[in-house]
């Protein structure tokens, strides 16, 4: 089975707008139906690994949670170490910590101070970008240990709500763009 040749106009009409989910007015972006169809899962991952080859990324760090399925399976791809950058409190080992701020409150995220080396090649993978505040603590988590970001890759940008603002030090690239 060819996985060669998902478009990314493929992968956008397989996600699916679900309204006022989880709360009114939130138009949530359901990427279940590219997950359970193999060839467009597969065509997601070598759309998001990019240029880039085995050989070319140390490690792929992907955010809790959706963002662990893509990261991983890149991680796979690019013969790369895949390192989780997880809610505070998940990591059993020694951690940095960033927090961020949300609509309503602030979140705090961990990595652990082994999982990426000092000059170290890094993937960012997420699933969504929205307003960036995950992804920017994310990269303050990474270069605190060291590592060169070579990209942010997402599947999903919402470009409305301006994240990619906040990953202005970094290259970005996002396959669908709301």
């Amino acid at each position: 089975m060819s996985h060669a040749h998902v478009t990314q106009a493929e992968l956008s009409r397989a996600i699916r707008n679900i309204p006022d989910f989880p709360k009114p007015g939130i138009q949530f972006k359901d990427i279940t139906p590219v997950l359970a169809d193999a060839r467009l899962f597969a065509g997601s991952i070598e759309l998001l690994a990019g240029k880039y080859q085995p050989g070319d990324v140390d490690s792929v760090v992907g955010i809790d949670a959706r963002g662990f399925i893509f990261a991983a399976a890149v991680a796979l791809r690019l013969k790369a170490g895949f390192v989780p950058v997880r809610k505070k409190g998940k990591l059993p080992y020694q951690t940095h910590e960033e927090s961020y701020d949300l609509e309503y409150g602030s979140n705090t995220v961990a990595i652990h101070t082994d999982a990426v080396s000092k000059g170290a090649r890094v993937l960012l993978v997420d699933d969504l970008l929205a307003t960036g505040g995950t992804a920017a603590a994310a990269v303050s988590l990474i270069d605190k240990l060291g590592g060169k970001i070579l990209e942010i890759s997402f599947l999903i940008e919402l470009a409305a709500l301006s994240g990619r603002s906040k990953l202005k030090h970094h290259p970005v690239r996002s396959l669908i763009v709301y």
